[in-house]
């Protein structure tokens, strides 16, 4: 924590400034009205302040003046209007960076060293002053404290107010990694969805968008080297992401403080790459899919192939030197042993090379980091090529640990570092049914649905020792698109998602000191009633997001609780 702070007053039944999602590491409020002047307007005291927090700033004043949230309570706003008509009056936010640091923007910021990155803040909105202040030790600390300025407040008649002033914020996230992993293969989505995912990703303090790009029944990736993957392995001309489409929205993320891994699965889920390029993939297509991968259509690189090796770390710098981040994902999950044991040119090539599929598969690994790492970026891979197929990684790999939060111990325990996205707790797509024709009583395989509580119920450190704790950087909520699209997107993913930015924006403790998880930590007058209030501002801001509960329990917090 870069400030001292102390004198932490929260009130777990009155919303106000409490209701902030992600709730901040320390909150200190009063109980004053204040309301923003109709004049009101930010101002930037940094020298030579960056193009991008001058933006970033821009948007902070067009939100508040657009947004018209009105308080969840019964009658809405209407019950403060005798309150906020003789409250002081706030003209000003003036946002500042600590004396003697370096100036550097928001796309720098997001885009440097994961650990080194400073997202702190200290915002305060006096009851005696008609200036509030926000200060970071760098702009990507600065925006994150606009988003928690932003939320302070609610409006009635067109009067922006809150009130519980004055307000003390002091905030740091409690891990580095806070993400969203999509899927945009399965099914395409636009940019324009991409755009409007990662608005409501920033609003909430999540800083990685683990993109899923490519799998076996689409390659809509334009890759610079292999132009032919995309033209033939995409479902249509218009379902690809151009090298332009993907710069733009990298440096749209950048500007928001959301950084980008891509995601290029390998060597399984790679069938599509089979339409441009048959000779470099194995049991494409092939029946019945089950047998050879896990959901159809089956195929996968055929890495005995030295050929296919040097194809496939030639589409990975391609792909590696358009990105400006430090990390990268090769995937690496569910790859099929029986794909590879019948495939003649695989057999072939491991009886010419004596080598089995074990050292095959190492060495793809270790070529396809090698890449990853020559380009100046962290690799990342799926958590069952480490545990299952005991496949040897680059000491600075980060794993994704997926199948089970169980998994993490074991991965912890190689001394590798990982973040968390198991599926029995953040899996968004869970709960639909099966996908799959001709199974009427199919269920997915991570049934059940997974709630928001069940996400935000999540222990980051659970089962692993202290000594182990350093190694865990944080978690991911994902979107596998089997059954998404872009017209349940919003609803699949909102207000789901935000549980996962509280799990590990917050960490373990509340800024009263109590525990996040405590017995009642989702109840309706906790933070179900604050996910509710951040579902009605994605709602204002037009994201689909979808409800909670009925409307009826949402304005009488509590009163719709399990035991109430």
């Amino acid at each position: 924590m870069p400030w001292f702070f102390v004198s932490i007053v929260v009130c777990s039944l009155c919303l106000y400034a409490s209701a902030l999602w992600p709730i901040p590491t320390a909150l200190s409020t009063g109980t004053s009205a204040l309301k923003l002047s109709s004049n009101f307007a930010v101002h930037v005291d940094v020298p030579r302040p960056p193009t991008d927090l001058i933006s970033a700033v821009a948007r902070s004043q067009s939100r508040l003046r657009s947004d018209a949230f009105e308080r969840l309570v019964l009658g809405r706003g209407a019950e403060d209007a005798d309150t906020i008509e003789p409250a002081h009056i706030l003209t000003s936010l003036t946002v500042a960076l600590r004396p003697g640091l370096p100036i550097r923007g928001i796309v720098q910021e997001t885009t440097g060293d994961l650990l080194s990155r400073d997202e702190s803040y200290q915002l305060v909105v006096p009851e005696d002053s008609p200036r509030a202040i926000l200060e970071a030790n760098s702009t990507l600390g600065l925006l994150r404290g606009l988003t928690t300025f932003e939320q302070l407040w609610y409006q009635w008649n067109s009067v922006k107010y809150l009130l519980d002033g004055p307000l003390h914020i002091v905030d740091a996230p409690a891990f580095p990694y806070r993400g969203f992993s999509f899927d945009t293969s399965r099914n395409f989505y636009p940019v324009a969805d991409i755009e409007r995912t990662l608005d409501a990703m920033s609003w909430v303090k999540l800083n990685i968008l683990y993109w899923h790009i490519i799998d076996s029944q689409s390659f809509p990736l334009e890759v610079g080297a292999f132009p032919e993957l995309s033209d033939k392995g995409a479902y249509s001309p218009s379902e690809v992401y151009t090298r332009d489409d993907i710069q733009h929205v990298i440096r749209y993320a950048n500007e928001r403080g959301v950084d980008v891994i891509l995601e290029m699965d390998s060597p399984g889920h790679t069938n599509a790459i089979s339409a441009a390029f048959p000779e470099h993939i194995a049991c494409a297509a092939k029946s019945p899919w089950s047998k050879y991968a896990s959901e159809p259509p089956a195929g996968q690189l055929r890495i005995a192939s030295p050929s296919t090796v040097a194809f496939a770390k030639t589409m990975f710098s391609s792909v590696a030197e358009t990105l400006p981040g430090t990390m990268m994902s090769s995937g690496g999950d569910e790859v099929n042993l029986p794909c590879w044991e019948e495939d003649e040119e695989t057999v072939s090539e491991l009886t010419r090379r004596n080598i089995t599929i074990a050292d095959a598969l190492d060495q793809f690994v270790q070529a396809v980091q090698g890449v990853i790492k020559a380009h100046g970026k962290i690799p990342f891979i799926k958590s069952d090529m480490v545990l299952t197929h005991n496949t040897p990684v680059m000491n600075d790999t980060v794993v994704v640990v997926w199948q089970t939060s169980e998994d993490a111990a074991a991965v912890a325990e190689r001394g590798l570092r990982l973040i968390h996205q198991p599926s029995n707790y953040f899996y968004l797509d869970c709960g639909a049914g099966e996908w799959l024709g001709n199974d009427i009583l199919g269920n997915s395989w991570c049934d059940p649905f997974k709630t928001w509580q069940r996400a935000y119920s999540f222990d980051p450190y659970s089962n692993l020792t202290a000594e182990q704790r350093s190694l865990v950087l944080g978690g991911q909520m994902p979107l596998w698109s089997e059954q998404s699209s872009p017209e349940n997107l919003d609803s699949i993913v909102w207000p789901r998602l935000a549980a996962g930015a509280e799990v590990f924006w917050t960490g373990a403790t509340l800024p009263d000191g109590s525990p996040r998880l405590d017995a009642n930590a989702t109840s309706g007058t906790r933070a179900l009633a604050r996910l509710n209030e951040l579902r009605y501002r994605l709602v204002d801001r037009g994201v689909s997001a979808i409800a909670l509960q009925p409307k009826w329990c949402v304005v009488r917090p509590g009163e719709c609780d399990l035991n109430s």
